[in-house]
């Protein structure tokens, strides 16, 4: 796996923050970059991994880290 190219920290964001800042984030970035998104809202569980598969983008990992969850998501192209 490639090193995240940049990391959005939405740590104390609710849903649907993360996935809309992930998304937002995502769009300014070339096919194939990755993003590292870190999140505690416990619904970003369900929320990424849906957003993933709705946008088309890999969620190339979903890991648990120090009261939070850290997302590594594969921009599609």
């Amino acid at each position: 796996m490639s090193k995240p190219t940049e990391t959005l920290d939405a740590l104390g964001l609710l849903c649907p923050l993360p996935v809309l800042k992930a998304r937002k984030r995502l769009k300014s970035m070339p096919a194939g970059a990755f993003l590292k998104v870190l999140a505690d809202d416990p619904a970003a569980i369900i929320d990424v991994p849906h957003f993933c598969a709705e946008s088309g983008h890999n969620l190339v990992s979903q890991e648990d880290a120090d009261g939070h969850q850290v997302y590594v998501i594969q921009k599609s192209g």
